[in-house]
């Protein structure tokens, strides 16, 4: 998010606030930060729903135009509960603040924040805002907290991104992969069976197998050696590896099996070290490329659930990269490599890379030396150069506690950033499980560990693909590639006898609409987003052939060979 951006949009929160206060002067103020997209603002004792947002508008709007200045004070402790005696959110807050706290002015309204804002609300542009929508939200995001309401708005630099926004939502919305995934019987989820648990149906299975074949054939053509691990594995590995110190509240609960507790395994990487563990290893035998489809369990809030970009078991195309110090740069770099390749293929091009390390002031925080923090830092900033990636975030304090990472955000249909692929140098498990090498030297050296998941999440990369497609896929990778269609009963044999032909070819195909009428079965097609319709009648029959539609356009009769051969180079 731009600075300047965040700052519009904050100082909307503010405005957003005071317009509530003089609509209702018992409301009772929280929080309102900038977010993605714009900002919110929660509150007590008042009682919004959107048809109020019109009202608020013009008086925000009001506000605006009277161009009342944002004034910055820095006070003591004890000065601003005198200020906030009647807010109680805001004494809440204060408690955990040091004894000088700052506070914005905006006319009568004050509010207690650290900044930045623009200069003035007639900064602010009146026609690049909207309020959005309300829901409840704990206090400080607590469930132990009281529940306030929360209204959130949307703002942007112009009026044209405003409403290029809304558009783009819309046509998300059409596209929502819960609803492609119904319509095409793609997948589903079933209360008895679980939350977050999704089940896929034979197409939709057919496409994430297809992916995932995708995904591992690569990485074997890159050297990768394939790994299959348990989905379960004794306390003492999590105890061992950090996870039930540092992730415990994403794990789920103890099973007992023989006396001994037993975990769902979050995480894949601590199988794959006990694996490289179990012999000495030399300098020659390394880099180890170690490639798992291994599904994971993590415990996600219910409220946090969203078909499959949020669920509690998913599958990581999960690899491990075990390596010496002076290979780690090539090794991140044909990790780049192999990413770009992947999302091309995809027909995902455009991917923002940001490196994120540690926080330079708060060292503490973060295990390792200094040494092994340049070394990895250096070596995934020179790896984005080396492979021509100049433009990217620098993001400081975004590291995990462990390593720094490069994290690619893929940008799909609509312009949305999805968080999707991973790169992670981390020198805190080889040293938590005592991994070793052979040195050329004959003494034992500590290797570096690379983590990768390129797709990441094979359910969230699928949700996230069946909205840029529209559920549209490439023929390659369509579960269906082909409807056979016979005008009627006559042209039935016919059709099955085609179906086999493509089958024998690797071609997947169905002979449908036998029962419905040809226009009624072209159009359940396309609605299906089919990729071929073949439509069989007399005249075909007769010639050997077929009628071909590819997307909705007619392509005219086609020898069954002449259909293959497109269909393969499809």
């Amino acid at each position: 998010m731009k600075k300047s951006l965040e700052k519009q949009r904050h100082s909307l929160a503010h405005v957003l606030a005071k317009a509530i206060l003089e609509l209702n002067p018992n409301a009772e103020y929280a929080m309102g930060p900038a977010i993605e997209n714009g900002f919110y603002y929660d509150f007590k004792n008042i009682d919004v729903s959107e048809k109020d947002f019109q009202e608020i508008e013009k008086k925000m709007k009001k506000i605006i135009e009277k161009d009342v200045p944002f004034k910055k004070k820095t006070l003591s402790k004890d000065e601003a509960k005198k200020i906030f005696k009647n807010q109680p959110f805001k004494l809440e807050l204060l408690k955990d603040l040091d004894q000088k706290v700052s506070i914005y002015e905006t006319g009568d309204f004050i509010d207690l924040c650290e900044g930045p804002h623009v200069k003035s609300t007639g900064d602010l542009n009146p026609e690049s805002f909207k309020l959005d929508r309300t829901s409840g939200a704990y206090f400080k995001g607590s469930e132990k907290n009281e529940m306030l309401q929360r209204i959130y708005g949307l703002a942007f630099e112009t009026e044209k991104d405003l409403n290029e926004y809304l558009e783009n939502r819309k046509e998300a919305e059409k596209r929502d992969h819960r609803k492609i995934g119904k319509k095409q019987e793609l997948f589903m989820f079933d209360e008895e069976v679980g939350q977050g648990l999704p089940l896929y149906l034979p197409k939709g299975a057919m496409l994430r197998k297809l992916l995932m074949d995708f995904a591992m054939e690569t990485y074997l053509a890159n050297g990768y050696e394939i790994v299959s691990t348990p989905h379960i594995a004794n306390e003492d590995l999590w105890e061992t590896s950090g996870h039930l110190k540092h992730y415990k509240k994403d794990m789920y609960g103890p099973l007992e099996v023989d006396g001994k507790k037993y975990r769902l395994k979050p995480m894949n990487c601590p199988f794959h070290v006990k694996m490289y563990n179990s012999k000495t290893r030399s300098y020659r035998e390394l880099p180890k490329r170690w490639a798992e489809m291994g599904t994971v369990y993590r415990y996600e809030k219910s409220g946090e659930l969203h078909g499959l970009t949020r669920p509690r078991a998913f599958t990581q195309d999960d690899a491990h990269i075990i390596c010496r110090g002076d290979q780690l740069e090539e090794e991140v770099i044909n990790a780049l490599k192999i990413t770009k390749y992947i999302y091309s293929t995809l027909g995902m091009e455009n991917l923002i890379f940001k490196l994120s390390v540690r926080d330079p002031g708060k060292k503490e925080d973060y295990f390792g030396t200094d040494a092994e923090w340049e070394k990895a830092e250096k070596a995934l900033e020179d790896a984005l150069k080396s492979f021509g990636q100049d433009e990217y975030v620098r993001d400081e304090g975004e590291a995990a506690f462990y390593a720094p990472k490069i994290d690619i955000d893929a940008v799909d249909a609509m312009g949305r950033r999805w968080q999707l692929s991973t790169i992670q140098v981390d020198f805190n498990v080889t040293s938590r499980f005592k991994m070793t090498y052979i040195n050329e030297k004959g003494d034992e050296e500590t290797p570096f560990m690379i983590h990768r998941a390129l797709l990441g999440s094979i359910e969230r990369f699928l949700g996230v693909y069946i909205e840029h497609t529209g559920g549209e896929f490439p023929v390659w990778l369509a579960p269906v590639q082909a409807w056979i269609i016979p005008i009627s009963e006559k042209q039935e044999e016919y059709a099955f006898e085609i179906k086999e032909k493509l089958r024998k070819n690797g071609i997947r195909v169905k002979v449908e609409g036998v029962n419905d009428t040809l226009s009624k079965a072209i159009r359940n097609g396309e609605s299906q987003k089919i990729p071929y319709l073949l439509v069989v009648g007399d005249r075909e029959k007769e010639s050997g052939k077929v009628n071909v539609r590819f997307r909705g356009e007619k392509k005219g009769e086609l020898k069954i060979e002449e259909l293959i051969e497109e269909m393969d180079s499809s």
